[in-house]
């Protein structure tokens, strides 16, 4: 997740992370906020331990650093295209890295370096090798909903953004998959739409091709 400028450039723009991100204080409601912890729909995990409550999912990752890197990071994270130059809401990865808590999730993200794009615009190629700084963001609430056998709404709030989309927990408890979006840019990206990753995803008005879905291991 990035968040240098998220006003949208119209078709061009975008912005932990992540991406995440990105994706990251405790918020919700008996139906299904959840605080503090993200995490995933699924049944799985250990004997006797599943993630269908929001309590749950909030347990299990509650104080466990969540990392996203290399082929785990999607070539659209919160919908954009890695390789292309969106000035400060490019989104080009070296990695995600987000911790868990009731009372925020902090996430950090290590930025690329985007070869061959120098305008906003332009399109070249997403090093994910070479760092070119770190951005930090701590959440204002975090919103666990609607949570299913495989699939839940999340929303992360921060200063000045937010994302939402759908989520999952693998069934052993060791991935968290974050398919997000910026808020208000969106549409037929919730549970209730399709499973994480399906193609019912609308991009400013227009259909969703790429690969938004972030995955990070849980440790």
């Amino acid at each position: 997740m990035r968040a240098s400028d998220f006003t949208p450039f119209v078709r061009r723009s975008a912005v932990l992370v992540t991406v995440l991100s990105a994706a990251l204080a405790g918020c919700g409601d008996d139906d299904g906020g959840g605080g503090g912890g993200a995490g995933g729909g699924g049944t799985g995990g250990d004997a006797g331990q599943g993630f269908d409550t929001p309590q749950k999912i909030s347990a299990h990752l509650e104080g466990k650093t969540l990392t996203m890197a290399g082929d785990a990071i999607p070539s659209h994270p919160n919908g954009y295209d890695e390789n292309t130059n969106f000035g400060n809401a490019t989104q080009c990865y070296q990695s995600v890295t987000m911790t868990p808590s009731s009372v925020a999730w902090h996430v950090v993200s290590s930025l690329g370096t985007l070869n061959g794009a120098p305008a906003a615009g332009d399109t070249g190629t997403c090093d994910h090798d070479t760092s070119s700084g770190e951005l930090s963001f701590d959440s204002t609430a975090i919103l666990i909903e609607n949570v299913s056998a495989d699939c839940f709404d999340f929303t992360a709030t921060y200063v000045g953004f937010a994302q939402e989309g759908r989520a999952k927990i693998s069934a052993d408890g060791g991935t968290l998959s974050l398919e997000i979006f910026f808020k208000g840019q969106a549409a037929g990206h919730r549970c209730g739409d399709g499973a994480l990753g399906s193609a019912t995803v609308q991009l400013n008005g227009a259909e969703f091709t790429g690969d938004a879905v972030q995955v990070y291991t849980i440790q």
